[in-house]
């Protein structure tokens, strides 16, 4: 058997938890070096197409007629090749977000060298081909397989792989973005859900590796450009509280088409995975020559109005346009992720809030961009549930970092409007969705797997003695670490607030040893 399912390896790294964090520590900088550089390939191919693509509507126009009829064929052929890959490999489709959040709890087994370069083909393929489709999902999948070649390359255990996968993920979004901080919290916050420092560690060192590598490549430059931010005041507060409800509520809208988009996709006239892709392409070939601004990422677009101001109705049109073709591009089920046009989508969103407030005389002119970046972060928060991140993520990606405060009470607004219409993160809910539409097989099921989990307060957990918590059956406390503390798990021994305890265990009951530990509301 070898040591990738090996239970050897994982009582060595448990013995010798010091020596293990730094290893993981050295493996965490390889992974940036790695991903790093397929990301920065995708990033730039990515650039590279785009560019060829304005420059092709910009021109076809003036040129022969059947240039325009060429250009839709060759749309049904970009279908066709996108089907064909899709189906090659199922789990490179969509964003890979949700994808790799069930490798790391270890309810999908990903082959990381096929997700590769399908994501790689595919992704540059369809978003340069227009589709309303983002880099930053895709990035985020590609790191993790990246750190999962590297760890099956090592032979490592899977406990150290599902940290590695983290760190990858981690250098993903620093390396798309530009953002290693925000990197570092998306795959705290929204993917592992825990901040050990086994996890931080490797986590960091893959995120600023994959930083350090895109901006040599790719210069420091963030990547939306918002010049001369003003500065919210105490005074503006309740402006910021209106933009991040509003914003928020359409957070919940966005969640909703996206996740319900699939029953446009079950007319009849949809007759198979082709018929889908050659009706998001054909929505991208005419909306080429009508709304270019809306293909793509879109990242364009917002740095365009934030020095050419347009006038109300236009900004309607971008945001429901981007709407709803964002809501078609995904749907159809080809590598892309709408991490980036989320974004775009608050940012439109904001756009139009500031445009009604300075037309109303309610703020100046020179603060609408500052809206606009709100915005952002409160829509993406909404969305996806993550206020930390959100908050992070925007700061480093417009470099607004005098606007801390406004964009985490804007933020956390945002998470609370989400809650309050009872909406589901949705990254979460897509990850549910593939879980229910193909159960894990019985490799995966019966796999086991040494899992790590943090006792929160008022949890089930909580100042418990071991022979007190009721486990699953056939699963094992093998250690508990409070602090820099490794405490034998004897029966007798009193589970505290903050311990990390590690169980062997299956992986179909990580779930629910997660709600032994998780906060319990009493």
């Amino acid at each position: 058997m070898s040591n990738q399912y090996s239970n050897k390896g994982i009582y060595k790294n448990i013995s010798n938890w010091h020596n293990f964090r730094l290893t993981v520590f050295a493996e965490g900088i390889a992974t940036g070096i790695f991903a790093g550089l397929v990301i920065s390939f995708f990033r730039w191919a990515l650039h590279e197409t785009e560019v060829w693509r304005a420059g092709f509507f910009k021109n076809v126009l003036s040129q022969n007629p059947l240039y325009i009829v060429l250009w839709f064929a060759a749309l049904i052929l970009v279908a066709f090749v996108l089907d064909r890959l899709t189906k090659h490999e199922p789990l490179a489709a969509g964003s890979g977000i949700p994808q790799v959040k069930g490798a790391i709890v270890g309810l999908i087994k990903m082959r990381w060298f096929p997700i590769m370069w399908v994501k790689l083909v595919a992704g540059i393929i369809g978003i340069g081909a227009g589709l309303s489709l983002g880099r930053e999902g895709p990035s985020i999948q590609l790191g993790a397989v990246s750190a999962q070649g590297i760890s099956r390359f090592l032979k490592r255990t899977r406990m150290e792989e599902r940290y590695l996968m983290t760190s990858g993920a981690s250098a993903g979004l620093a390396a798309a973005f530009n953002a290693p901080l925000a990197g570092v919290m998306f795959a705290l916050e929204e993917l592992h859900r825990s901040f050990s420092i086994v996890v931080l560690l490797p986590s960091m060192a893959a995120a600023f590796t994959a930083t350090i590598l895109s901006r040599f490549l790719f210069g420091r430059a963030p990547i939306f450009t918002m010049p001369d931010l003003q500065v919210l005041h105490t005074e503006d507060l309740l402006i910021v509280v209106l933009v991040a409800m509003v914003a928020g509520t359409c957070g919940v809208i966005f969640n909703k088409g996206l996740l319900n988009v699939n029953r446009f996709y079950a007319l009849p006239i949809f007759k198979s995975s082709f018929h889908k892709i050659a009706f998001a392409l054909f929505c991208a070939g005419v909306l080429g020559f009508y709304l270019p601004e809306v293909l793509g990422g879109g990242n364009n677009l917002i740095n365009q109005l934030a020095t050419t101001p347009a006038p109300l109705k236009m900004l309607v049109i971008f945001l429901i346009g981007k709407l709803i073709f964002t809501f078609i591009s995904y749907g159809c089920g080809v590598p892309g992720g709408f991490f980036l046009p989320m974004l775009v989508i608050g940012a439109l969103t904001g756009s139009v809030i500031s445009n009604l407030l300075v037309t109303a005389g309610i703020i100046e002119a020179a603060k609408g961009p500052t809206i606009v970046v709100i915005a952002m972060a409160a829509l993406f928060s909404s969305s996806v549930r993550a206020p930390i991140t959100g908050t992070v993520l925007i700061m480093e990606m417009t470099s607004s970092y005098q606007q801390l405060l406004s964009l985490a009470v804007a933020s956390m607004i945002a998470f609370v409007v989400a809650e309050l219409w009872q909406s589901k993160p949705i990254y979460e809910e897509l990850l549910a969705r593939s879980l229910n539409s193909q159960k894990p097989s019985e490799a995966v099921k019966h796999q086991r797997t040494l899992a790590e989990f943090v006792v929160d307060s008022g949890s089930y957990c909580e100042n418990k003695m071991l022979k007190q918590i009721e486990l699953p059956p056939h699963t094992l406390i093998v250690d508990i670490k409070r602090g820099e503390e490794s405490i034998t798990p004897e029966p007798d021994v009193k589970l505290m607030q903050g311990d990390f305890i590690y169980v062997f265990c299956t992986h179909t009951q990580v779930e629910e040893i997660s709600k032994l530990t998780d906060y319990k509301d009493k």
